[in-house]
């Protein structure tokens, strides 16, 4: 079976319990199958924790939740040795990271030792405890997640940590048709924390990944998509209104992501609108607007629209 015809089946099986962020849930599946982790950003209560349990089941993955706060330690999330009075021997006492599907929900609230141990999880798919190196089992992704609105009592991440997702997904307020279906869900027994009756099947598992990742890789983008996707890059450290633009990395992230969506929808090469596609997700943690642009009204991704449309697409 292919990625488009899975994906088909993802999607029927997604909407038993997502209804208004089928966009968000895509653009994070994109990330997953291409291998990178995903910075959500959204107010409470938009279903980020949803659609992280929910991509866990349709993968048939184990999940982990990693609430971050003020006083977390980063033994709290990687692991650490303990003894054991007994047998008069250390073992190893995991940490949740050690699952596949881990939820680090508002990041930006633990101190920056804590972020750099889960950002090394995350760039080598393995934790370092008391100088030994424990890999971690594939599939391997972090969901991080952090509130638009609460600075108080935070600590933001850095850019070269930002650099580190391959995808920042704003996840926004339902529209007011699919918020009344959430409601009426509600109103019919549905229940966010009881996943287990609502019928999800996993429909991707583990085993399938490598033959997935190959039909990706097999994507063909010409020489014209790859000059593109180049000039985008190079467009955002001329913008005007940028002080940092995109670096290489940000240049291969979208070149992957791009490959990725093309295969989900059934083609085997990458087109102009791809690239577009992915475009938004994939800059937008990664580049930085002067103040003048910010005092302008714009935010990034106003930026990086006016900066895409002054590039012309290959045809």
């Amino acid at each position: 079976m292919t990625l488009a015809q899975l994906y088909e089946q993802v999607k029927v099986e997604a909407a038993k319990v997502i209804v208004g962020q089928e966009d968000v849930f895509e653009q994070v599946l994109v990330a997953f199958l291409s291998g990178g982790h995903v910075l959500l950003e959204g107010v409470p209560g938009v279903a980020k924790t949803l659609i992280a349990k929910t991509l866990a089941r349709l993968i048939d993955a184990g999940f982990g939740r990693i609430q971050f706060t003020a006083d977390l330690m980063p033994s709290d999330v990687i692991g650490t040795q303990v003894f054991e009075i007994n047998k008069g021997t250390f073992y190893l006492k995991k940490g949740p990271i050690f699952t596949n599907i881990v939820l680090a929900d508002e990041i930006n609230r633990a101190p920056a030792k804590t972020q750099s141990a889960l950002l090394e999880a995350m760039e080598e798919r393995q934790v370092t405890i008391e100088g030994a190196r424990y890999p971690l089992d594939p599939p391997f992704m972090v969901l991080a997640t952090q509130n638009p609105v609460e600075y108080e009592g935070t600590y933001p991440l850095p850019e070269a940590q930002l650099d580190r997702f391959l995808f920042k997904v704003v996840v926004p307020y339902p529209t007011e048709t699919a918020e009344v279906e959430i409601v009426r869900r509600y109103h019919q027994g549905f229940d966010a924390h009881r996943l287990d009756s609502s019928g999800l099947q996993a429909v991707i598992k583990p085993a399938d990944l490598p033959a997935l990742h190959a039909e990706i890789q097999a994507v063909t983008v010409e020489e014209g998509i790859l000059t593109y996707i180049t000039q985008v890059a190079g467009a955002t450290r001329r913008s005007p209104d940028l002080i940092l633009g995109g670096s290489p990395r940000a240049a291969i992230a979208t070149l992957l992501t791009a490959k990725t969506y093309a295969a989900l929808q059934g083609r085997t090469y990458v087109t102009p609108d791809d690239v577009k596609h992915v475009l938004l997700p994939t800059y937008r943690h990664r580049i930085i607007l002067r103040p003048e642009a910010e005092i302008e009204g714009l935010d990034a991704d106003a930026v990086l629209r006016r900066i895409v449309a002054g590039v012309p697409a290959p045809r």
